[in-house]
């Protein structure tokens, strides 16, 4: 709970940030016990938890994808998505584990938001609302 607390920084607007998942077991785990969403740019994989504490983001690429800089800047896509959809919410108590697809490199950027926010509401996050 205490790490939770001090990873949860205040933005300038005094909105909760997100934490990060980094290690391997946080990964897994929201592979393993959580609800999944596919999406044609992404999929999400959201692990809910017993708190109110801010949400935690992990993202991740495969080789799949590209070579170190492409993995990067879908990496770098995906971070701004979930930033400015996440921004608009209040979502707590969840672990999400964002997924980059071969797609997410060249889709629309108003695609890609519309497919997170899609994804958020069909793993049960929030309720489906229109884009």
């Amino acid at each position: 709970m205490a790490r939770a607390v001090a990873n949860a920084a205040s933005t300038e607007r005094g909105a909760l940030k997100p934490g990060r998942l980094k290690r391997r077991a946080e990964f897994l785990r929201a592979a393993q016990k959580g609800r999944k969403a596919a999406m044609p740019g992404l999929v999400l994989q959201v692990l809910p938890r017993d708190d109110a504490d801010p949400l935690r983001l992990g993202f991740t690429v495969t080789k799949k994808v590209g070579n170190a800089v492409v993995r990067n800047r879908v990496r770098r896509r995906l971070r701004e998505a979930a930033r400015l959809l996440l921004q608009q919410t209040k979502l707590r108590g969840a672990d999400l584990v964002i997924i980059g697809r071969d797609t997410t490199r060249t889709r629309d950027f108003t695609l890609l938001m519309a497919d997170l926010r899609r994804a958020i509401a069909k793993a049960g996050l929030v309720p489906p609302t229109q884009p």
